[in-house]
C-alpha cells in the first residue's frame, strides 16, 4: 500500500503528460483515431516512462500536487501543439495555392480533422501523413514526448518559464516561421499563378474583344494543375525537410522548458 500510495501520484501525472500529448500531436489527434486507442497507447506508455523514469520519484500530495498536474499538461499541450503548428503549414500552403488558381471556394472535408479545408491543401496534406508515417515519424513523436522526462523532469520550473516570456518567445518565433514555410511550399505555384494574371492583363489591354474572365479562369486552373504534377515529385523532400524543422523545433522547445541531461 505505501508503494501504491507513494506511486500512483507520480504515475498519475506522467499520465497526464501522455494523454494531453496525443490529444493535439499530429496523427494521433486525427478524428480517425479512436478515443480509447488514444488512451490506452497513453495508458501503456504511461507504464514504461514511469517504470524508467519515476520509479524512485515522490511528490508532495497537498495543494501543490494540482499545480503540478496543471503543469504536466500543458508541458504536454505544448510539445504537442508544436508539432501540430508546423504540420498545418501544408494546409496553408495549399491554402495560398488555391486562393490564385480559383478553388478558395471549393473546400472539402478532411476526415482527419473533421474541419472543411482546401482542396489542395488536404491533397498535399494526405501525401504528407503518408510520408510521415512511413518515414516513422508517429514513432518519432512518442519518443519525443519519452525523452521529455530527461529534459523537463516531473518537479520542474515550467511557471517560471513562462513568466519569464521565454515560452511566449518561442511560439511566436514559431508561428511566424511557420507562415514563412507556407509562403515558400506554395511560391513556385504562387509565382506562376501571378505571373499569369500579369499576362491576362496586358492581353485584355492589349486585345478588348477577349473576355478575360471567361478563358481566364480556365488557364489558371490548367497552369496550376500542370504545375502542380510538375513539383509533385519533390514532395518527398520538401515534406523531409518540414519534419526535420518540426522535430529541431521539438527540441527546441525542450531547451527552453527544461535543462539538456548530462
Amino acid at each position: 500500500m505505501e508503494l501504491i500510495t507513494q506511486g500512483f501520484p507520480v504515475f498519475l501525472l506522467i499520465f497526464c503528460r501522455i494523454t494531453s500529448f496525443f490529444v493535439v500531436a499530429p496523427v494521433f489527434s486525427s478524428k480517425g483515431v479512436p478515443n480509447t486507442f488514444k488512451i490506452g497507447i497513453a495508458f501503456f506508455i504511461s507504464i514504461l516512462i514511469y517504470l524508467t523514469y519515476g520509479i524512485n520519484q515522490t511528490v508532495v500530495q497537498d495543494m501543490t500536487y494540482v499545480l503540478l498536474i496543471v503543469s504536466e499538461v500543458m508541458v504536454g499541450l505544448l510539445l504537442g501543439f508544436v508539432a501540430y503548428l508546423l504540420i498545418t503549414v501544408i494546409q496553408t500552403a495549399g491554402s495560398f495555392i488555391d486562393i490564385q488558381i480559383g478553388f478558395g471556394m471549393a473546400n472539402v472535408l478532411d476526415p482527419m480533422t473533421g474541419v472543411s479545408v482546401p482542396m489542395l491543401g488536404n491533397f498535399k496534406y494526405m501525401i504528407a501523413m503518408l510520408l510521415f508515417l512511413s518515414m516513422n515519424g508517429h514513432l518519432q513523436l512518442i519518443d519525443a514526448i519519452t525523452q521529455s522526462y530527461e529534459w523537463v523532469p516531473i518537479s520542474n520550473d515550467f511557471f517560471s518559464k513562462i513568466y519569464n516570456g521565454n515560452i511566449s518567445e518561442f511560439l511566436i518565433r514559431t508561428f511566424s516561421q511557420s507562415f514563412v514555410l507556407a509562403f515558400q511550399m506554395a511560391a513556385p505555384l504562387v509565382v506562376a499563378l501571378f505571373l499569369t494574371d500579369i499576362g491576362l492583363g496586358f492581353l485584355a489591354r492589349s486585345a478588348p474583344q477577349f473576355n478575360i474572365f471567361v478563358i481566364g479562369i480556365p488557364v489558371k486552373i490548367f497552369l496550376g494543375l500542370a504545375m502542380l504534377l510538375l513539383i509533385v515529385p519533390s514532395f518527398s523532400y520538401i515534406f523531409s525537410s518540414l519534419f526535420e524543422i518540426m522535430f529541431e523545433s521539438l527540441h527546441n522547445l525542450l531547451g527552453i522548458i527544461g535543462s539538456q541531461p548530462k
